[in-house]
This record gives C-alpha cells, structure tokens and sequence, in this order.
C-alpha cells in the first residue's frame, strides 16, 4: 500500500513513466533467461536499450530491490535475488502460474483493441512518432529475445499513447503476466522473426490507422493483430 500511495504522489505524467519502466525491467528481466545470482546489464546499458530517463531508471530498480528481485552492490553491480521459497509471491506472479495463454489471449482482446482506438483519438505527432520507432525496432530485431522487448515497447507505446493512466495500469500488469506466461508456453522454430513474419505488417496497419487517427481502423488493426498471435502461437 506505501508502494502504490509512494507512486500516486508523483505527477500524472511521471507517475505513468514510473510504471512503464517497471514494466519494462520485469519484462527485460524475465525475457532474458536470467538464473539467481546473475549479473544484470549496467544501469547505462539498461537506460539505452530500454529507452528509460536515468532518474526513472533509478526508482524502478529501486523497487524491484525493496520487493527483494534484485539486490545490488556498489562497484560489483545489479543482481538478480536468490529465491529461496520464503518471499511472498506477488498477485500477479500467481496469477501468472494459474492462468492459461488463451485466457491471456482473451483478457488481451477485451483490453488492447480499445487502447488502439483511445490512441487514435489522442494521439499527438511525438506519439505517433515513438509507434513508428518502435515498430522499426522491432522489425530489425535480430533474435527473438531483442523482438519480443521491442514488441512489448511498441505495445507499450500504443497504450501510452490512449493518454490513460489507469488503462495504462492495466496493461503493463496485463503485459507482465503475458509476457510470464509465454514464457512457459510459446516454443520458437528459429533463431529470430523471419523476414515475412505476420505482426510485421500488422503493426504496419495499426501503426498507419493511429498515424490517420482513425480510431475504428485501430482497433480493428490491433484486434486482427492479436487474433493473428493466438493463431500462430497456441493454434485458437
């Protein structure tokens, strides 16, 4: 509770920024196959790839501490914590263990296509242009594990882009527990996205749609998108 009452004290805007790069770090961090006790990228390294302010960088790793996922020493660096069964899970890290990718995929349905749509309506030049780098990234992702981070940014970036906090909530909590459940369950057959990879053009589409702020086409786009990704991965 002093952690959520610690995030509502910032503004609107920094408290969003705040969230978003916590996200970002539990995904980075989980996507990365990382065992207890490693090493994590330098604070430098992990601002540059994850496009996070340093000071925002610094809180969030300060939280991931305070809940005992990492720890870190002065001059050593930033590990990841041991666990040895005595922290107590986090709601969503249960959630995480009882839930289905097609549950996922249906919770992903009701939610994400109607950030497309509100980003449509809100969306300003700067946001339209983080889409468009983000979607670029992803593209020129050269294995799965760079793909699947600039993914989540370029959802990231659709969902900020409804101009929403609480919605905003709701999808990075929503996107932690996708991206632990995949994790678990998704199975790849190459090294990287092959050139005609399926969610390249469909970001394609929902990019276009938000860029002429048409916000039935966005969602449409993003719907068809993540049919597309059950298709593909879990065969629904």
């Amino acid at each position: 509770m002093e952690e959520l009452i610690d995030q509502f004290s910032h503004p609107r805007q920094e408290t969003a920024e705040y969230l978003s790069a916590v996200a970002r770090l539990e995904g980075f961090i989980a996507n990365g196959a990382y065992a207890e006790g490693d090493r994590l990228p330098s604070e430098r390294e992990l601002i540059s790839t994850l496009g996070i302010r340093r000071n925002t960088m610094r809180k969030a790793l300060d939280t991931l501490e305070r809940r005992g996922l990492i720890w870190r020493h002065v001059g050593k660096g930033t590990f990841l914590a041991n666990r040895d069964g005595t922290r107590e899970r986090t709601p969503l890290e249960m959630l995480s263990q009882n839930i289905s990718p097609v549950r996922v995929i249906q919770a992903r349905l009701c939610i994400e296509p109607a950030l497309a749509r509100e980003a449509a309506i809100h969306a300003s030049r700067e946001a339209i242009s983080r889409i468009q780098s983000a979607r670029d990234a992803a593209k020129a992702a050269l294995d799965w594990g760079a793909y699947e981070t600039k993914d989540d940014l370029f959802h990231r970036a659709v969902a900020e882009t409804s101009d929403n906090a609480l919605l905003l909530m709701l999808f990075d909590q929503l996107n932690h527990v996708r991206r632990r459940v995949a994790d678990t369950s998704v199975v790849r057959g190459s090294a990287r996205p092959p050139e005609e990879h399926s969610s390249f053009a469909e970001h394609d589409r929902i990019t276009e749609a938000i860029a002429a702020r048409d916000p039935k086409e966005a969602q449409s786009a993003m719907r068809q998108h993540i049919g597309s990704v059950s298709d593909r991965l879990f065969g629904e």
